[in-house]
């Protein structure tokens, strides 16, 4: 099934614009489909296959003095050093555009090689998994790699499957990982605080491992776009606030299958559904964020009374959104009262407040709060987070 991502006109105006276009994001986003699909003529190298690596290593001019461009090389973060070729390709025909296109599941590592060698010559795109916004069958359960979204009844075997092929390629290719068992228990302890304040001791003990190396190990999950890390709004308001970041999977799917829900019936009565939700929530809006060509920017409020929301967006001229994150199919005035107390101090600058919720199959959509507040369904959230 062919799904038009939302990223799309963006892929085009960069292909316009320049030589070279580089595409990041986790592992199974979509990325090469998106630019197979996007240059359907342009010829296409898959830079894991070892033949292909050795061909490099030996002689790198000759290898790309064999290809036709345009060419999307599939997977940079194995051979790096083909970008300082490329760039003197470029550089003697800067006026031919989209000429170059690269893809990349580790972005911390791949950003440096582009930074040194391509600046200036290469746009940077990132693309996450399935938005709301791209196909309704993206869900709080199944997440939204596009392969899981496309043949749900595989999602356990596809995801044991990722997880074996991300540990033993993206996090070997970055550091040396000593205790690969060890490291997929972190895996699914980070999962079991998904939606919590990070603390880095609170993980460590039960692993037996250092502080440091959970650090470490946090770095390699936020770099390969698995972890989303919120960080608490810098602004008091008048207000002392807690100082950590919040921790969630980028995935929700992905984030199920570590905490061992496999149905949709397991996923209503656990404990982990508020915080699945809430995570979700998460990742539509940096979603909407990315697939639109902007900066991922999401915060959450905390202080140390107790007063939360979920959520601040960002908006034009320094305002922001507060979006509260509701598992609940039923909505309540309550749920309004920490975002009306933050608007007595934040003034104008807030905007807009919403409460997200789930949909029930009968009833209304929508029920009144307290006067400013919306109540809105994930779907009718999609919607309105995605305009403008």
């Amino acid at each position: 099934m062919d799904i038009p991502r939302q990223i799309a006109p963006f892929l085009s105006q960069a292909l316009r614009r320049f030589p070279a276009v580089v595409v990041t994001g986790p592992r199974r986003a979509g990325k090469t489909t998106l630019l197979r699909a996007s240059l359907p003529h342009a010829q296409y190298v898959l830079l894991e296959d070892p033949d292909i690596q050795d061909r490099i290593r030996r002689d790198p001019r000759a290898f790309l003095d064999s290809l036709r461009p345009p060419v999307i090389f599939d997977e940079i973060q194995n051979t790096p050093q083909l970008l300082d070729y490329v760039r003197t390709l470029v550089d003697a025909r800067p006026r031919k555009m989209g000429q170059w296109l690269f893809t990349g599941s580790q972005e911390a590592p791949l950003m440096q090689g582009v930074t040194e060698s391509m600046a200036g010559r290469a746009a940077i795109l990132q693309l996450l998994p399935f938005s709301l916004k791209e196909t309704d069958k993206a869900d709080p359960l199944l997440g939204g790699f596009p392969e899981v979204v496309l043949r749900p009844r595989g999602r356990e075997l596809w995801f044991s499957s990722y997880l074996q092929t991300y540990i033993e390629r993206d996090v070997r290719l970055i550091t040396s990982v000593r205790d690969l068992p060890a490291f997929r228990r972190f895996l699914s302890l980070v999962a079991s605080r998904h939606g919590q304040m990070l603390n880095k001791s609170d993980l460590a003990a039960p692993l037996g491992i250092s502080v440091p190396t959970i650090s470490e190990w946090l770095r390699i999950l936020e770099m390969t776009g698995q972890i989303i890390l919120v960080p608490p709004y810098f602004e008091n308001f008048g207000k002392r606030l807690v100082k950590s970041p919040k921790v969630y999977w980028g995935d929700t799917g992905l984030a199920c299958h570590l905490l061992g829900i496999q149905a949709q019936a397991e996923l209503d009565r656990s404990p982990f559904l508020g915080s699945i939700f809430e995570g979700f929530v998460a990742a539509e809006i940096l979603k909407s964020q990315v697939n639109r060509g902007k900066r991922k920017e999401l915060y959450y409020f905390r202080d140390q009374q107790g007063l939360e929301i979920d959520f601040l967006v960002p908006r034009p001229n320094a305002r922001f959104w507060l979006v509260e994150a509701k598992a609940s199919k039923t909505v309540h005035a309550s749920m309004a009262a920490p975002m009306l107390a933050l608007t007595r101090a934040a003034g104008d600058r807030v905007t807009r407040r919403l409460v997200v919720y789930r949909k029930a199959r009968t009833g209304p959509s929508f029920t009144a709060l307290a006067k400013g507040v919306e109540a809105l369904t994930l779907d009718q959230f999609a919607e309105e987070i995605n305009r403008g």
